[in-house]
């Protein structure tokens, strides 16, 4: 319904604790923003691994005491799918569990891999049969052919051949094991909680569960968790780290803390930009709620310019309502937003959200805040116009979808209907980013073009995936 990017998805592991499939539920829903199409569960009795998965919101999963009866253990790791290589059904649901001649794993991936096709290929031509679309069991094949002796170096071998980008939990019978990529385009986080290591995404699963947050892990690092307790190892080869800016724009909930730093305070600090670098007259400063609302303050604030809630969001529509009837597909955008005429009407008002993919949900807006009275819309973007398709883990449009790889600012803002249209620079964002302690560099591959990982040449108006 709306026009946005898409996180392909979140992991959450935790290892030696008595409740930890009912915390690995909890984990996952604090970390639901970041894929509903499907969630699951593998846990861990020491001896068997379990699962529970299926299509669908965590908590229409996962929705009675009797499921987590069937998950017993003091191990166990979840994860909340949004589809990027692979079809979105059930057999590519996550985490992927195999039993194989070493005994039984299971992974859950937040990433893209932009080598998976190729690598499959050579896998299924020397024999290697796969039960899903999903580039992530191409990880699973790797894994079982490796010849190192230790679960570790058995990883390492695997991933070694793998380009592009993840944020891994394995869990075996006995051990956890987290992994991030070389160049780190996703979080992951280690936390504890009364003697259990916890890993996640975000740290807005921490704080849930009530777990301590110790560090992130770092940009090719993997950490090994058995009863011994904890080892970490640095086994690829050091690249300079690269993490999705869009993670600060967008995909992470501004309670979590990513990349060094609190997600909240960047994106207010990217409204402060945009407002010096695109200042205009104006009465009121609304956002498009909810990823607009940090920017939008950090734009009122800048800018002495009120800041108002002239959108209100009705969170309760989710994704079921993406295919209606087309008689009423129109009301799409009305029935998540509201506008307050009490706060537009009359005004002049600056409309701030975090991105303009296609243009569609902004035109419609916009028409919705004119209707509403609004004497002059003024829109103002917190990022760069996006003009190329990221390969790392984002759900997005073909490149000739994206209206800013084909538009000009003023095509763009003659479509929309705003009467001025302003977009945060990539100097700024980065800029800001800094400011904020956001890490040194940033992977900006959708606005500028320039692509840390190479990946197979592609079609001008192709996606990377497997099908």
């Amino acid at each position: 319904m709306f026009d946005k990017f898409n996180d392909e998805c979140g992991v959450f592991g935790i290892f030696g604790h008595p409740e930890a499939a009912n915390l690995t539920y909890l984990g996952l829903y604090a970390q639901q923003h970041r894929g509903q199409e499907s969630c699951g569960i593998v846990a861990s009795d020491g001896h068997r691994l379990r699962t529970h998965k299926g299509m669908g919101l965590v908590a229409d999963v996962f929705k009675n005491d009797a499921v987590f009866e069937t998950l017993p253990g003091k191990s166990a790791i979840g994860h909340v799918r949004y589809s990027t290589a692979g079809g979105n059904d059930l057999k590519n649901c996550q985490p992927i569990m195999v039993d194989y001649h070493r005994g039984s794993i299971a992974v859950a991936h937040n990433g893209n891999l932009v080598n998976a096709q190729e690598t499959r290929n050579r896998l299924e031509q020397k024999g290697s049969i796969f039960s899903t679309t999903s580039d992530t069991e191409v990880i699973i094949h790797l894994l079982a052919r490796a010849e190192a002796d230790s679960l570790a170096d058995r990883l390492t071998e695997a991933l070694q051949i793998i380009k592009g980008a993840y944020s891994l939990v394995f869990l075996t019978e006995t051990r956890m094991v987290a992994v991030r990529d070389p160049n780190g385009f996703r979080p992951l986080a280690l936390g504890k909680l009364d003697g259990a290591y916890v890993v996640a995404s975000e740290t807005c699963a921490f704080d849930l569960i009530e777990a301590q947050f110790i560090r992130e892990i770092e940009p090719g690092e993997m950490v090994v968790i058995d009863k011994d307790g904890l080892k970490t190892f640095h086994p690829f080869g050091k690249v300079e780290p690269s993490p999705c800016i869009f993670e600060f724009i967008y995909f992470a909930r501004p309670d979590s803390t990513i990349f060094g730093h609190q997600v909240y305070g960047i994106r207010k600090e990217f409204g402060r930009q945009l407002a010096r670098e695109h200042p205009v007259k104006a009465d009121v400063v609304i956002p498009i709620p909810d990823s607009g609302v940090p920017a939008a303050i950090g734009y009122a604030e800048e800018s002495g310019i009120p800041f108002q809630l002239g959108l209100i969001r009705n969170h309760y529509v989710g994704r079921t309502f993406i295919e209606p009837q087309q008689s009423i597909r129109h009301f799409g955008v009305k029935l998540k937003l509201n506008p307050v005429r009490e706060i537009i009407e009359g005004k002049r008002v600056v409309v701030i959200d975090d991105s303009i993919v296609r243009g569609t949900t902004a035109r419609k807006i916009i028409k919705m805040i004119r209707n509403a009275g609004a004497r002059e819309v003024h829109v103002r973007i917190s990022s760069p116009p996006t003009s190329f398709p990221c390969y790392y883990g984002i759900d997005t449009p073909t490149r000739k979808e994206l209206i800013s790889s084909s538009h000009s600012l003023e095509e763009i803002n003659r479509y929309v209907t705003s009467d001025t249209l302003g977009y945060l620079s990539l100097e700024g964002l980065l800029a800001a980013a800094r400011a904020e302690g956001g890490a040194g560099n940033f992977c900006d591959a959708c606005f500028s073009g320039k692509y840390p990982v190479k990946f197979p040449r592609l079609k001008a108006d192709s996606q990377l995936g497997l099908f």
